[in-house]
């Protein structure tokens, strides 16, 4: 749990100093054509705008939704390596959007896909770490049936 949660946190931030570094706000440059770009975002609310410009109650949902997780996983969790990972994804992906908001208010987005929103390494690792953390549950769930 604690490699992915440091390694996303670390390599998220990293990537977001980067962009800020570099790009002006709302600058795009393409990566890939008609795949990928990379632009800065300045993303003030939360996923898909949930929320409002509302920092500290995004923070405070941020919190409670991972110590939440982790008690109703914590069955799974002493068991699944890959949900143990799937944790520390989520985990790492949440720290990186919290240390965000704690420091400027909102969260750097910068990876753009057609017809999505623009998000960041921590989005994707949020995604995908809910996916892992689902696996072992529905492969649990199908042997019972």
């Amino acid at each position: 749990m604690a490699l992915p949660l440091a390694f996303v946190g670390i390599v998220d931030l990293i990537a977001k100093r980067a962009i800020v570094a570099s790009f002006v706000v709302d600058e795009r440059r393409t990566v890939v054509a008609h795949a990928l770009d990379l632009t800065y975002v300045e993303n003030r609310y939360g996923a898909m705008g949930l929320f409002g410009d509302r920092p500290a109650l995004l923070i405070a949902l941020a919190a409670i939704v991972l110590v939440g997780l982790w008690l109703l996983l914590r069955p799974i969790l002493a068991t699944s390596w890959l949900a143990q990972t799937g944790y520390g994804l989520v985990a790492g992906g949440a720290l990186g959007n919290v240390v965000d908001r704690l420091v400027h208010g909102y969260v750097v987005d910068y990876i753009a896909v057609p017809h999505f929103y623009v998000f960041n390494l921590a989005d994707a690792a949020i995604a995908l770490g809910l996916a892992a953390i689902a696996l072992p549950s529905l492969r649990d769930s199908r042997r019972v049936t």
